[in-house]
């Protein structure tokens, strides 16, 4: 059971704001017991790194200042007596844990402690008040602070601010706000816990919104709630992800009939509204491959990297089973061709990236099998190309026709049918009632990203509707 009568109020000063890439640069911890102070202790540490100028005129900390003072992992074995027992107070805890939390793993020590995130208390208890910032606060309960950005000043005003609570309300009342943020410990202060309770676990997407109302983030999963819980419980090994949950004040979810439709909704989201922290799944506006027919019949044929969305439907039908590989753009399609003449010994000139007769440049430095001066048998050299491109290979479309993916979550009694025709996402609708109506006409163009949900997810147990008798 957490005993919050045994608090320690922490504080660290850093060369930066990225737990993974900074370094600490002080610490603080100030003990209590029933809300009297019975020990201080402070150090500087040597971050073994340069302090950035601005963050060396925020704090007043200098290089020469922690020249001589331990390391981290040299006051661990500190720490870890001063925290013992008690439960961890800092103000936006989520960073100074983080930093700590980083800094005990590179020791190969467990982080174990609850924590209490003063910016999260002083929203609890003031739901009115717009700031809570930590000079917002002392300014509010009109404390005094003579030196802000350095630990121990930082660390020594917070058992200030939580007298202050409990005089102004009552012991019971904190305590329950520090126990209901145990639940959620992880959860960024901007955040309502409250929210967690309304969000579904089941499929669908969620969206996380910044300060301002701008677009963060957009997910999926088939759990909402767990998977959203998740980012802001990790320990935060990865500096984006660490950016990101501060950065959000607001999550937005839609529920889906499964994992196939969140997936394609994620999909379609990411592109048309371009999310800050994703990464992949962006609009792409050409797409290109590797065409390369095999005929084996003693004449060789050089690949060529085609723009896929230049190909009539018909075309694409009938050359999906030469392509290879699926590229946002013509150079990296290059690269892939030159990475593959690399690995496997094969010729520049047969290749399209060298020009002339002879000998090709690879050959001269032994790195080619010499199809192009009459060392390698074509058929050989056919059989070599076809093993080295069919890890890329794209996937013939297993169905005569068009087929539909039928999805229903029962919790929420959603349904729906995506219909799909040669890797090409042709539209949903809700239910088979619907399918009389609909255009089978192919318009979609070729989309990396959703040919790859579609070579997952036909994987796996999905109820089909095979539309080959239908007049496509």
């Amino acid at each position: 059971m957490v005993d919050f009568n045994r608090l320690a109020y922490l504080d660290l000063e850093t060369t930066g704001t990225k737990p993974t890439r900074d370094q600490i640069t002080e610490i603080a911890i100030v003990q209590t017991l029933n809300g009297v102070i019975t020990d201080k202790w402070q150090s500087l540490i040597c971050p073994g790194t340069h302090i950035p100028v601005m963050i060396q005129k925020l704090t007043g900390i200098t290089p020469e200042m922690v020249a001589d003072a331990p390391t981290i992992d040299e006051v661990i074995p500190v720490i870890i007596e001063k925290l013992k027992g008690h439960v961890v107070v800092a103000h936006n805890a989520r960073f100074d844990v983080s930093f700590l939390r980083n800094a005990f793993k590179q020791s190969d020590i467990e982080f174990k402690y609850p924590v209490v995130c003063t910016v999260k208390l002083s929203r609890e208890m003031y739901p009115n008040v717009k700031k809570h910032n930590l000079d917002s606060i002392i300014k509010r309960f009109d404390l005094t602070c003579e030196s802000r950005h350095r630990a121990m000043d930082d660390a020594a005003i917070l058992p200030q601010i939580v007298a202050h609570m409990r005089n102004e309300f009552n012991d019971q009342k904190v305590l329950e706000a520090m126990t209901s943020q145990q639940k959620l410990s992880s959860v960024p202060p901007h955040i309502n816990p409250d929210i967690f309770s309304k969000m579904p676990n089941e499929p669908g997407v969620y969206l996380f919104y910044g300060e301002t109302g701008n677009l963060l983030y957009v997910g999926k999963s088939v759990q909402i709630r767990a998977r959203v819980i998740s980012h802001f419980s990790s320990d935060h090994s990865h500096d984006r992800e660490m950016r990101m949950a501060q950065q959000v004040y607001d999550i937005e979810w839609i529920t889906t009939a499964g994992e196939f439709s969140a997936l394609v909704l994620e999909s379609e989201l990411v592109k048309s509204r371009a999310p800050l922290f994703n990464r992949q799944l962006r609009k792409q506006k050409s797409l290109f491959t590797i065409y390369w027919e095999n005929n084996l019949d003693g004449e060789v044929t050089q690949p060529n990297v085609i723009d896929m969305n230049n190909l009539n439907t018909q075309s694409k039908k009938a050359s999906l089973k030469n392509t290879y590989g699926l590229f946002k753009n013509r150079r990296t399609a290059i690269e892939a061709l030159r990475k593959l003449k690399d690995e496997n010994q094969l010729c520049g000139i047969q290749l399209g990236l060298e020009k002339g007769k002879g000998p090709c440049f690879s050959y001269q430095l032994k790195k080619c099998k010499g199809i192009c001066c009459g060392q390698e048998t074509v058929i050989a050299y056919q059989i070599r190309m076809q093993q080295a491109l069919a890890p890329i290979k794209i996937k013939g479309w297993p169905y005569q026709g068009a087929v539909g993916i039928k999805e229903y979550n029962e919790q929420s009694d959603i349904s729906c049918i995506h219909i799909i025709s040669h890797w090409l996402y042709l539209g949903k609708v809700n239910d088979e009632s619907e399918l009389a109506n609909f255009n089978f006409d192919v318009t979609a163009k070729l989309d990396v990203d959703f040919y790859k949900i579609c070579i997952s997810q036909l994987q796996k147990s999905h109820a089909l509707i095979d539309f080959a008798n239908l007049n496509q």
